[in-house]
């Protein structure tokens, strides 16, 4: 059910409020370009500047607007155990696909609290989970065994979005989980190879500008039309790597209001682009079509 292009979709805001037009909105213009599923609320949706209100007013509204057209996968992790608990059974009760947990930040657990953390969300809910791993931002790594002891232990989760930019860390958690146990890639410049070695897809920054490629790196792959998802990752590359020119999701809110689908505005203490990489994104999205 979870597989492919599953955009991690932006926040968009409003004279400081949730833009709830333009969510809907870019949730279509997804859908309708062939993305495989939708990812509010994680670190490209701003979720550590939401209240938790707004947190699951966004997961609700998106799970309406995508009206089981493809599955979502809402952000409920936190550092607090008891909080993610709640967020996640909140996105179970309002119909979410599956969530997504991202490792515990500025606590810094041991393997074993990262262990018990993700045990005790999976105890308290029914709904397929997906462990995120992105040490560059949460500072822990969560290691291959850790993994390999989670999908043991809890069968209701049932993969991992690997963000450490390691081909290695993926590797041994193949070789740790089995083909069965779901790997997506967390780093745009890496879905092709990752694919390459068994990820099943990408939870994706860029496909929030370019849906349409980014769904074809995938069913070129899937298809067995390896030569074409490997033009697709080169030609993606220079739009993957503009949209990293600053801390994400600054570049990509900064491209979509350059393509006139949301409002050029974030929430402290994320702030606009400088000039140098404003102009700099600017002329990589004109010389991949996105804007004049």
């Amino acid at each position: 059910m979870i597989h492919g292009s599953l955009v991690a979709i932006v926040t968009p805001f409003k004279n400081g409020k949730i833009d709830e037009d333009a969510l809907k909105k870019l949730i279509d213009f997804q859908i309708e370009n062939g993305t495989h599923g939708i990812v509010p609320c994680g670190t490209t949706g701003e979720s550590p500047t939401l209240t938790h209100e707004e947190h699951e007013y966004v997961i609700e509204l998106t799970v309406k607007a995508v009206g089981k057209r493809v599955p979502v996968v809402a952000g409920t992790g936190s550092n607090s155990t008891k909080e993610a608990i709640r967020l996640t059974r909140f996105a179970e009760e309002v119909g979410v696909d599956a969530a997504l947990l991202v490792a515990p930040y500025y606590n810094k657990p041991t393997q074993e609290g990262l262990y018990l953390h993700f045990k005790q969300i999976a105890s308290q809910v029914k709904i397929p989970l997906i462990l995120y791993n992105i040490p560059g931002r949460s500072v822990v790594n969560i290691q291959p065994e850790t993994v390999a002891r989670l999908a043991k232990d809890c069968p209701n989760i049932i993969g991992i979005k690997e963000a450490s930019g390691s081909l290695v860390q993926a590797s041994r958690i193949f070789s740790l989980c089995g083909r069965d146990f779901l790997v997506l890639s967390g780093e745009d410049s890496l879905n092709f190879p990752l694919m390459c070695i068994g990820a099943q897809g990408f939870i994706t920054v860029t496909a929030n500008v370019a849906p349409r490629d980014v769904a074809d790196l995938y069913n070129h792959y899937a298809a067995g039309d390896i030569d074409k998802a490997r033009d697709l990752h080169y030609r993606l590359l220079p739009l993957n790597e503009a949209l990293f020119l600053e801390t994400n999701p600054i570049p990509v809110k900064a491209a979509l209001s350059m393509m006139d689908k949301i409002a050029y505005e974030y929430r402290y203490p994320l702030c606009r682009m400088s000039e140098k990489y404003y102009e700099e994104l600017r002329g990589a999205l004109a010389g991949y079509g996105l804007v004049k």
